[in-house]
Order: C-alpha cells, then structure tokens, then sequence
C-alpha cells in the first residue's frame, strides 16, 4: 500500500539498512521498515529482536523527519497520514470492484461535522456550548437554590427544634450536633441539588444528541501536545463527574506510561463535587457573572491538564510513546425525554449517594472540633473560635497571607475540602453558623459573611482574593478517595509526587492569582 511520498522515502532508506542486515532475511523489509517507523516495535519476530534494536535510533530519526515534512504540508501527525492512506487504498479498491447503484452524498451529519469538529471552529464552537450550559446553570436554579435555603433553615430547622425540644435535649450537645452540624451542613449542600439536577440535564441533552463524541476529537489535538493518545480523553472527560471513577478508566489505555500520565493530569480536571463550591463564591461574588466564571474555571481545568502535561512530558515522563484516535463517531439525533432524564437522574443519585455519607461524616467530625475547647469552656458550650477546629485552622491560615485568604474559615474549609471537596460548602455553613447560633443561616446570610471574610483577609480585594481560593481548590487534591484509587493504578511513590506537585501548582497558582488581581482592581 502506498503511504504517501514524504514516508515512503524513509521507508525506502530504512529498507535499505533492513536488506543490509542478514538477521532480517526472514521477514519482509517493508514491514518491518513501516512498523519501526511508526515506532510499533512491539510485535517485531525474535529473529529480527536485534536488528530491530539497531535500527531504533535511524527509524526515530526518519520519525522526526517525517513529522516535520508532514507539518509543513499541513499534514496530520505520522500514524494518521499512514491510517488516511491505507483507508484511501481501500476506497479506491472497493471503488474499482464494487458497482453503486448510486453515488453516497454527504448526510447531514457528515456536513455538520465539517463545522463542529473542523480545525478552527471545533474549538471555539465547543467552549460557546460549554459556557452557555453554565450560564443557564446559574441563572434558571438560583431562584430555586434561595426557595430551598429560606425551607430548610426555616421550616426545617424549626421541626427538628421543636423535636428536640419535645425530647428534653433543646439545650444540650444533642441539639447543637442536629441544628449546628447536620441541619447547617446537610442542608446547606441540599440547596445545590436544583443546580447539580439542571446542569446534569443540560450535559445529557448535548450526550444524547451526539453532540459530547465529537468533543474527543477537538481535544485529541490538545492531548498531543502532552503526548497523550486520543483515548485518554475518555478518563480524563469522567473526571468531570468523579475523579475516582476516571483514575479507573485509565486502564483501557494500553501502554503504561500513557496510564500513568493520565493517572496524574486527572485531580486536575475539575469534578462536579468543586462545582456546588463555585457555584456558591461565584454566585456571592460575581453575581450575574457567575456562569462566565465557573465556565473560566473549567477552561483552566483543562489548561492546567494541558500545562502540567507538557510539563512532566519534559521531566519525569519522558519519550511518551505517540498514539493516534480512532473513533466512530454516532450520527446526531433528536434527544428523547426518557434517555435525557434517566442518564441527568442516574448522574444526581450518584453525587446524592456519594456526598451524603461524606456529609455526614465530616459535618460530624467539624462539628466535634468546634464543640472542643483550647482552653477554658465546656464542651459543646464553646464560641466556635475558641475552639480546636479554629485553632487548627489558624495554624495553617499565615501560610495563605500571600494569597489573600488567611482567614481560619477559609483555610479550615481547605482541610475538610482534602477529604472530600462535597464538604467544602458544609464546613463554611457549619462554621459561621456556629459562630452566630441564633442568626436564622440562609444563603443571603452566608454569602454576607462569606463576603466581610474576603474584604477583611485581603485587604480590599475581595473578588481577587476568592479567585484565589477557587484557583487553589481547583488545583489541589481531589480527596482522600482519588489518592486511593492512584495508589492502586499506579502506587504510592507516584501517588506521593501528584499530591506534592498538585499542592504545589495549586499554591502558585492561587498566589499568582491574587497578586495580579490586586493589582488589576
């Protein structure tokens, strides 16, 4: 099969050095040329094992030629130049042997794919998609978000008062662990559901319509400048929903090296836990800005992936094995109610299930803390910032001066957010109600404090400050549950070197953020 003159001419040299080798007389030369050239070695015959390994650095170096003689023709990397002329030599075999009775058109699929996946409006066309589902997010559910908050810290709260209060246990620990911890921490994260549920809808409406398939090949061409194949975007895409399922996914690649850069770009990639957090900053503190914000934190999501990859590409991940996408792409279809709902469903119970047993947990472990006094005080009777979860929390909050967020609520809800990134909003509801435990906890009133925080913490720039903060919760470690599942893929050295490196570019990040913001404001 011919391959097109710019590899055929370093088949044919390679060739030559094969037929000079006597150990290769058993195989045939051009395919052995053609597979070390595409650097698939793999399945060379042991009689060939040595030529093969002499032969390794010319046919890299003819790689690298044809790969420039291949740009500048404004071709595709090697292995889909070689893959579009074989498929052209069997179009024009079956075109001279099979009769038609008529000639195939373009579908309109076919024509609305030149548009949507083309080399320069692919892009553009997918961010516009992706930013208006997050403009719609935030403006349909804040409305249902407020009438959910004003229900449960109002009639919610005031049943599980008045509960309590029939029990004989309105004025002990008991109470304070129901209204403080799980009704101000369960209930904050319940308020969210509307806009989780929305968003869900929206994702599963562009799933079924064919539309998110066609996503893989806009991003295969961001996923080569890491070095990645382009199905490592079918794990790091799960990463949008749950970092633990995706850093699983990312056995169906084959090589492993390609399995462990992918395990490392994943906590990278922001989950849906993150969301209900920037939601809440977002909505307190850029209002009707909020959708363009979260969508500016999702692009960045992925530029870090970009970022950090081409990164460890050069250092400690070098010479990724190249790969190339192959994927049939599903025609566009009408979405059905019934497929967009059950899949919007399906996704919800799971972050439902998921986050409640969290919730729980943590909301009870923070609740224990600010209950516990450092000095003097009973327990379950102590003012929040007298407490041990406050203290903690201030040891760790000088670090955060350079970022702007140097306050004890802000870091403390950094440490609950490494367990789990779902107990991020829980703990900041928790914390500020505990310290005004007569003040009815509704939205508005978190938001107030959430904003009189940053103004304090950063010197009159709020909205530099909490950008910070949500560059850092984006960037640092998903969970406990993510670093588990990187322990088993790829183990605990390499697991210990992504917590290090996230923490790292979260810090910088966050740092770079506030600095340049203060300036701007």
């Amino acid at each position: 099969v011919p391959l097109g003159a710019a590899v055929e001419d370093a088949v044919e040299r390679l060739v030559t050095l094969i037929e000079a080798d006597p150990s290769a007389d058993r195989v045939n030369p051009r395919w052995l040329a053609v597979n070390l050239l595409s650097g698939d070695d793999e399945w060379v015959p042991e009689c060939c094992v040595s030529s093969a390994g002499a032969l390794r650095a010319p046919a890299s170096d003819l790689r690298r030629e044809v790969a420039e003689r291949l740009a500048a023709d404004g071709e595709d990397d090697l292995e889909t130049a070689v893959a579009d002329q074989r498929y052209g030599w069997i179009r024009r075999v079956v075109a001279a042997s099979v009769h038609r009775p008529a000639e195939d058109r373009p579908t309109l699929s076919d024509r609305v794919d030149r548009v949507l996946t083309g080399r320069w409006l692919g892009l553009p066309i997918f961010l516009l998609v992706m930013w208006r589902v997050f403009e719609a997010t935030t403006r349909v559910a804040a409305p249902l978000q407020d009438g959910l908050s004003i229900l449960v810290d109002g009639p919610v709260r005031g049943a599980a008062a008045w509960l309590l209060a029939r029990a004989g246990l309105d004025d002990t620990w008991v109470a304070g662990l129901v209204l403080d911890g799980l009704v101000s921490g369960v209930g904050q994260l319940l308020t969210f559901v509307p806009l989780m549920a929305i968003m869900f809808v929206l994702l599963a409406l562009l799933e079924d319509s064919g539309y998110l398939a066609r996503a893989a090949f806009v991003a295969d061409r961001f996923l080569r400048l890491v070095g990645l194949p382009g199905h490592a975007f079918l794990p790091l895409i799960v990463g949008f929903g749950c970092n633990v399922p995706a850093i699983a996914a990312t056995r169906i690649l084959a090589d492993t090296r390609h399995r462990l850069m992918t395990a490392l770009l994943v906590p990278f990639i922001s989950c849906s836990a993150r969301l209900t957090v920037y939601l809440l900053l977002a909505d307190v503190f850029f209002g009707s800005h909020a959708g363009t914000v979260v969508f500016a934190l999702y692009v960045l999501s992925v530029v870090l992936v970009v970022g950090v990859g081409v990164a460890l590409r050069h250092t400690l991940l070098r010479r990724l094995p190249r790969g190339a996408l192959l994927l049939e792409l599903p025609p566009y279809r009408r979405p059905t109610v019934r497929v967009v709902a059950s899949q919007a469903w399906q996704k919800l119970q799971g972050f439902l299930r998921t986050a409640s047993g969290i919730i729980v947990a943590t909301v009870t472990a923070v609740w224990l803390l600010t209950a516990i006094p450092t000095g003097s005080g009973q327990f379950g009777r102590v003012d929040v910032a007298d407490s041990l979860y406050a203290g903690i929390s201030r040891t760790v909050a000088p670090a955060f001066a350079p970022a702007g967020f140097d306050d004890w609520h802000a870091t403390g809800a950094l440490v609950t957010g490494f367990v789990a990134k779902e107990a991020v909003v829980s703990t900041f509801a928790q914390t500020y109600h505990a310290a005004e435990p007569d003040a009815p906890q509704h939205a508005g009133d978190l938001g107030v404090q959430l904003r009189a925080t940053f103004e304090r913490t950063s010197g009159g720039h709020p909205a530099a400050a909490v950008l910070a903060f949500l560059v850092f919760l984006l960037a640092y470690t998903p969970c406990m549950a993510t670093l588990a599942a990187q322990r088993a893929e790829i183990g605990g050295r390499w697991t210990g070197i992504g917590v290090v490196m996230q923490l790292a570019v979260a810090f910088l990040l966050a740092v770079a953020v506030f600095q340049i913001g203060r300036l701007l404001t």
